[in-house]
């Protein structure tokens, strides 16, 4: 059985690998020489403080038998600057970065921006990134906000198809790093059902 929840502190060491097989995909240059040890100690120091998990972002995690098998992590755009400043922060205090990592702005003006999305290779398949998304409504509406939007690899068909499925639109097309994503949007006002 799947439950979806807000993550807590505990967290944290299981979120990290999740999240840094997002920074794996991302193929960021900046981070080529950090040692995985490094990368996942910072991660798991940002999604241990109040402002990941429910201040100025927000951190729902999939448990299946006592473990973190998926996460989801997102914000109000105007809170973006302040949630880098916490990867910043974290890296900053980490030798192995050398210097802070600054991420580049990612979401559109006026929505609540789904910044990362991650399902455990072995539980792929089994609709847990579905049970994700829409878990994701509800907490776009208590930050104010009326759309969700996020970035999907130009070249990650099958997530794009997932977005695609649950109504996400495309209404743009951002650069990352070196790569090109397709910036997709939910209106809540549709109140579609999620299966």
């Amino acid at each position: 059985m799947i439950t979806i929840r807000p993550a807590d502190q505990d967290d944290a060491g299981q979120i990290a690998p999740l999240i840094n097989m997002i920074f794996d995909e991302m193929q960021l240059e900046e981070l080529d020489d950090i040692p995985e040890p490094d990368l996942e100690q910072a991660i798991t120091a940002a999604y241990r403080t109040p402002d990941y998990l429910s201040g100025k972002a927000t951190t729902v995690v999939a448990e299946a038998d006592g473990q973190v098998v998926g996460v989801a992590f997102g914000y109000p755009d105007k809170n973006e600057d302040a949630v880098d400043d916490v990867l910043a922060r974290v890296t900053a205090d980490n030798d192995a970065f050398g210097s802070a990592f600054e991420a580049e702005a990612e979401s559109y003006e006026h929505e609540w921006y789904l910044d990362s999305i991650a399902v455990d290779p072995n539980y792929q398949g089994h609709g847990i990134g579905g049970k994700l998304l829409a878990a994701l409504p509800q907490y776009a509406r208590q930050a104010g906000q009326q759309r969700i939007g996020l970035n999907v690899d130009m070249a990650n068909l099958g997530a794009k198809k997932l977005y695609d499925r649950y109504h996400y639109e495309t209404v743009g097309i951002k650069p990352i790093g070196d790569r090109m994503y397709f910036h997709m949007q939910y209106e809540l006002d549709k109140e579609l059902v999620f299966a």
